[in-house]
C-alpha cells in the first residue's frame, strides 16, 4: 500500500514545473498516449530524508542528464528512508 501511496503522491507533484528542460514525470496512460519511446534506462535514487517534491526534482535532474524528456516511477518505497526507481523516455 505504501508503493501505491508513494506513486499517487508523486504523480500529485507533476503538475510543478521545474523549467522548459526539466525531464516531466509522466504515468503509463501518458506513456501510450504520447507514444513515448523508452530509453531502455532507468534511474534510481535514495536517501534517509526528503519530500516528494524532493524526490521529483532529483529524478528529473538524474533523466535529463541522460537526455531523456520523460521519466515512470515504477518503483517507490518511503517511510524511515527512501527508494525510489523510474523508467526514461524521449
Amino acid at each position: 500500500m505504501k508503493i501505491k501511496a508513494s506513486i499517487a503522491t508523486l504523480g500529485l507533484f507533476s503538475v510543478i514545473t521545474f523549467g522548459a528542460s526539466a525531464a516531466q514525470l509522466v504515468t503509463q496512460q501518458q506513456v501510450d498516449e504520447q507514444n513515448l519511446q523508452s530509453v531502455g534506462s532507468t534511474v534510481t535514487i535514495s536517501g534517509t530524508a526528503g519530500s516528494p517534491m524532493d524526490y521529483r526534482a532529483q529524478l528529473s535532474e538524474k533523466a535529463n542528464a541522460q537526455e531523456a524528456s520523460a521519466y515512470r516511477v515504477i518503483e517507490a518505497r518511503t517511510g524511515d528512508s527512501y527508494h525510489v526507481t523510474a523508467e526514461l523516455y524521449k
